[in-house]
């Protein structure tokens, strides 16, 4: 193996220059060495601005170490949680993208000077796999003026399907290595009494031989868990982020992807963020999983070629018209849209095929008041994540409301149908006045 390229973290951030833009990729996967160093050039560089996006480890050191922002600024993709706490002290700057477009943006768009790219132990002749986040490294790496790659003793080293989830050492400028800590995992809350009535209305709409694109949350794990318990066989995977939810179904023997038209016997992903055991699971096993880049995975044109695509995610809320904001609480960015709108076009091209948005009729605001979470119009200032034209399925513990081919006044009364009984009054009179 080529050692001439092997340098320390320090030497490696020396790369980046005041003025630069510095990816450090998506989800689970991240360059904690790098970070540590170019957090301490902090002074010796100015307007230098990071990328990232879903970051669930609980610290980014350019960010907490600069919060004067001297030297760094940091821009996400998706907030996850973390970048959520840094976003109530004006810390993260959202930059919205559906994430099938992201490999066009880097390609024609926007710019990347440094990218900093998390990468498993190499094999014996170079090549490293992409860990748990595949992102669109790839697409990067081409653009990019600077390649610094980061190997995590703890990744599982899969490469993929034909290299679809390695590089080779040679693509790099640097590579630097060392101690890391464990892998960060997420957990979820325990399912809710509402979250058991809507999984259990979803899992009557998915047949035997289904695709399964679940998004992370309360409901899609839910309806994992019911799956496992249930008479359903030979259910596929192909999702942006595999999941415990996978996992559970594995092991209930469910998930054999014994009738998916390509990627047959292939769990098909972009990331990979859960458990250690998920993690596990992945390294232990690369023959049952194909990771890919966001060109392959998020393509709604490929998603369609298969049967019986469900794809289940849930929202913040929805209009009458269909209309979904699934990212904002106004203007107050909460997530993002993510691969949504990827996998809702998908189902939809899909024979067979439903995309279901998951949501609670109403919750209970921080005055205790109930609030409905079946509105009107989406209020001014959130975000409207999916068109009204995208929405095929809505789901709430009341009801499935199916969307396709109805007029706007017959949407509003199968929304009215789900929604709370508290708030259908006054949505059934906003209708009658507004729709014909």
């Amino acid at each position: 193996m080529d050692r001439s390229k092997f340098v320390t973290p320090e030497q490696a951030a020396r790369a980046v220059q005041s003025g630069d833009w510095v990816d450090y990729g998506f989800g689970a996967g991240f360059p904690e060495l790098m970070d540590r160093a170019l957090a301490a050039r902090k002074g010796e560089v100015h307007d230098v601005k990071i990328r990232g996006g879903l970051v669930i480890r609980p610290r980014i050191e350019v960010v907490e170490s600069d919060p004067e922002r001297e030297s760094f600024s940091y821009y996400s993709w998706h907030i996850g949680d973390y970048e959520r706490k840094l976003q109530s002290r004006g810390l993260v700057k959202f930059l919205p993208v559906i994430l099938r477009s992201l490999p066009e943006l880097y390609r024609r768009h926007i710019r990347v000077d440094v990218a900093f790219v998390p990468v498993s132990k190499p094999d014996a002749q170079g090549y490293c796999g992409l860990g748990i986040s595949n992102y669109t490294w790839r697409t990067i790496i081409e653009s990019a003026r600077t390649v610094v790659f980061e190997i995590n003793e703890r990744y599982p080293t899969l490469q993929g399907v034909d290299g679809s989830h390695r590089v080779h050492l040679s693509q790099a400028d640097y590579v630097v290595e060392g101690e890391h800590e464990p892998l960060p995992t997420r957990s979820y809350k325990e399912a809710t009494e509402l979250d058991r009535q809507i999984a259990s209305l979803v899992l009557r709409e998915i047949p035997d031989g289904a695709v399964l694109s679940l998004g992370v949350g309360g409901v899609p794990f839910t309806v994992a868990s019911m799956i496992a318990q249930s008479d359903l066989k030979d259910l596929g995977c192909h999702t942006g982020t595999i999941s415990d939810a996978f996992l559970t179904l594995y092991e209930a023997g469910k998930l054999t992807n014994a009738s998916k038209e390509f990627d047959r016997g292939l769990c098909t992903w972009n990331l990979c963020m859960g458990s250690q055991e998920l993690y596990d699971w992945i390294g232990e096993n690369p023959g049952l999983f194909h990771p890919d880049d966001l060109d392959y995975v998020h393509d709604p044109y490929r998603i369609g070629t298969m049967r019986n695509v469900i794809s289940i995610n849930g929202g913040v809320q929805l209009d009458l018209m269909g209309q979904e904001n699934a990212e904002s609480a106004g203007t107050r960015q909460l997530s993002g849209i993510g691969g949504q709108l990827d996998f809702l076009e998908g189902a939809f091209r899909s024979p067979g095929g439903k995309g279901f948005i998951c949501i609670h009729a109403a919750r209970t605001a921080k005055d205790g008041t109930l609030q409905s979470n079946i509105v009107p119009c989406i209020p001014a200032g959130s975000t409207v994540s999916a068109p009204r034209t995208m929405t095929q399925y809505v789901a709430t513990e009341y009801g499935v409301a199916r969307l396709t081919g109805l007029t706007l006044r017959e949407r509003a009364e199968a929304m009215i149908q789900i929604a709370h009984p508290a708030f259908r009054e006054e949505l059934a009179r906003y209708a009658r006045e507004n729709f014909q």
